[in-house]
């Protein structure tokens, strides 16, 4: 996995080397292994580079084909690289490296925008065709990957994160009160292609765009979840276990085979990451490293989960280790995470997948993670509180169990200026129609079809992605491997639904870990700190929505601010959310994203 960034210009002028450097420094720490530029007439590239397959120079990046007049940055894994080289050397092509990378821009020339059918993997990137003058950008089919992008009248930029597009200073960073209203109502979810940033985009999953040098514009799906009508429902439940277990297997055995680095797991003792290590040791992987985090107790709130995290390294034998994060560390760390924050991301998991990569990077490059389990197999509360709901109409039942606030609590938290009508109710009624179009066959079936087309992309995956990759991390999601997701969206959601969720996924689990692991209720990554609010924490959220910047800023209102602060624990949205940190975390990131975007910008003009 790497960082990646660029800019086209439309005015004929060539790209600053300065601003490329800007952009480099903001996406450094994702690739620290190697970094460039590529400025040829009206495009320049930038590229930092994690080496984890084909370490060697031949593969660095900006990737330059001479023969072939394409220049390649790249960001993610393509698993199935080595047999679509066959391919292309059977098709005449010579290769100068060993890597991904040099495959996709073959792939490219061969296939052109229908090599992205073929790439079986996480991408995002851009290839610059020098014959045709035209910029070629696609992401992967489930977002894993980010690729943000912004035009201005002169130029197209694109970047792994927004940081790297604020500090070309080419772009204004005021909010987009539409994206505000889906950030407060979805959990801190901006479902592409809106940021909270109104110049600033992100590209949807499973595009691609074109762009011309006189500014034309091209993005166009390559691919779609489909619930087939030829699915699992037949299926006997043995039959069925056999062929997940054998899926799944494929998934996790291929994230950890493609790599020429060693690969670990974040175990952080549940059922979805216990289950990866389980698969990983019946793929014959010995002296597995695995790791887990916890946090100082608050309250009555446990913070770690170490005796489950290591019941399950003894039964398998993993190199296990566990790193206890006390509250001192935790608070003056948050900072520093949240200045890495793409997004504001509200997840109290964020901080944690912080400092537990900045620990992990140190011994290994790469890990995989449990991310998507709960989407593809119902395993949240809420899924059952919306099945058992059918009484209301279908829009409702979802609202009323997941939306953060009702129209009145939004009104009240922020001010007029930046008030908009209702636009994440009828968002939701489109994704729900959208997921009946591609074949979703029950409600519940339309809300996991969302969760994981939409929803996942903007919470839980953009989270680990974002905080493992500020240190050079590589984090693999087998569970969101798109052949995976394929079959897992066609197993009948009232069989996911059984027993509180996740049934068919924890008879599988029943056949490989301790029954403490599948049976005990479902735990969230604890950071007991940021749910029970008191103390110092409660203190730094309040300097920080009482402060000067944010008073200024006019985007809160202050008596509904004082109502958080005097009981936060009385103010919790529906799916368990502390309120006054949501609006803590997004002053926070507002402060040090906007507030220092404009700051950097004054300076560089100076």
């Amino acid at each position: 996995m790497c960082g990646i960034a660029g800019e086209l210009r439309f005015d004929q002028s060539k790209p600053s080397l300065k601003s490329l450097a800007a952009m480099l420094n903001c996406i450094r720490r994702r690739g620290p292994n190697h970094s460039n530029f590529y400025i040829n007439g009206r495009i320049g590239m930038t590229h930092a580079r994690l080496s984890v397959i084909d370490t060697s120079a031949a593969a660095n990046q900006p990737m330059h084909d001479a023969e072939l007049k394409l220049t390649l940055v790249f960001n993610g894994t393509i698993y199935n690289y080595q047999a679509l080289r066959k391919k292309l050397i059977l098709a005449g092509y010579t290769f100068f490296s060993q890597g991904d990378s040099e495959v996709i821009l073959k792939a490219y020339h061969r296939w052109g925008e229908q090599c992205l059918s073929r790439l079986d993997g996480v991408f995002a990137f851009a290839v610059w065709d020098e014959r045709q003058q035209t910029l070629f950008l696609a992401r992967d089919r489930l977002g894993i990957k980010p690729l943000y992008y912004a035009t201005t009248p002169r130029a197209f930029y694109f970047a792994s994160n927004t940081q790297a597009l604020l500090a070309t200073t080419a772009l204004r960073a005021s909010l987009n009160a539409t994206a505000l209203h889906h950030h407060l109502m979805l959990h801190a979810v901006v479902p592409a292609p809106q940021t909270l940033l109104t110049d600033i985009h992100k590209m949807r999953p499973a595009h691609y765009m074109q762009v011309q040098c006189d500014g034309r514009i091209c993005c166009r799906r390559y691919w779609q979840l489909r619930i087939k009508a030829r699915n699992h429902y037949g299926m006997d439940e043995k039959t069925l276990l056999e062929q997940l277990h054998q899926e799944l297997m494929i998934a996790v055995q291929r994230r950890f085979s493609v790599a020429d680095v060693q690969v670990g797991v974040l175990l952080s003792g549940g059922l979805d990451s216990s289950l990866l290590v389980a698969l990983l040791r019946q793929c014959g992987v010995d002296d597995l490293p695995t790791y887990s985090v916890g946090f100082a107790a608050s309250g009555s709130e446990h913070g770690d989960e170490f005796a489950y995290s290591q019941l399950v390294a003894q039964r398998y034998h993993t190199k296990h280790q566990c790193m206890l994060i006390d509250n001192h560390s935790l608070i003056r760390r948050l900072p520093e995470a949240v200045a890495h924050m793409t997004e504001p991301m509200v997840g109290q998991d964020c901080i944690a997948f912080y400092l537990l990569a900045e620990w992990v990077s140190r011994d290994i490059k790469v890990v995989q993670t449990g991310q998507g389990a709960d989407e593809l197999f119902a395993g949240y509360f809420w899924y059952p509180l919306m099945q058992g709901a059918a009484f209301l109409p279908e829009l409702e039942r979802f609202c009323r169990y997941y939306l953060d606030r009702e129209r009145d609590d939004y009104e009240r938290c922020v001010l007029k200026d930046y008030q908009v009508p209702d636009v994440t109710r009828p968002l939701v009624a489109s994704l729900l129609t959208q997921a009946k179009q591609a074949g979703a066959r029950s409600f519940i079936e339309a809300v996991l079809h969302m969760d994981i087309t939409t929803l996942i992309v903007d919470d839980p995956v953009k989270r680990v992605d974002n905080m493992t990759m500020a240190w050079g991390l590589e984090a693999r999601v087998p569970f969101l491997d798109h052949h995976f997701v394929e079959f897992a969206a066609n197993i009948d959601a009232a069989m996911k639904l059984r027993e509180g969720g996740k049934y068919i996924l924890k008879q599988l689990a029943r056949r490989l870990l301790p029954q403490q692991i599948i049976d005990r209720p479902k735990a969230y990554f604890p950071v007991p700190a940021l749910h029970d609010v008191q103390g110092e924490f409660r203190q730094l959220m309040s300097d920080t929505l009482n402060s000067r910047a944010c008073r200024q800023r006019g985007l809160f209102n202050p008596d509904y601010i004082d109502e958080l602060l005097a009981s936060p624990q009385a103010h919790l949205t529906r799916i368990r959310g502390n309120k006054l940190w949501h609006c803590a975390l997004l002053e926070m990131w507002l402060q040090s994203h906007v507030d220092g975007a404009g700051a950097a910008a004054r300076q560089h003009s100076r």
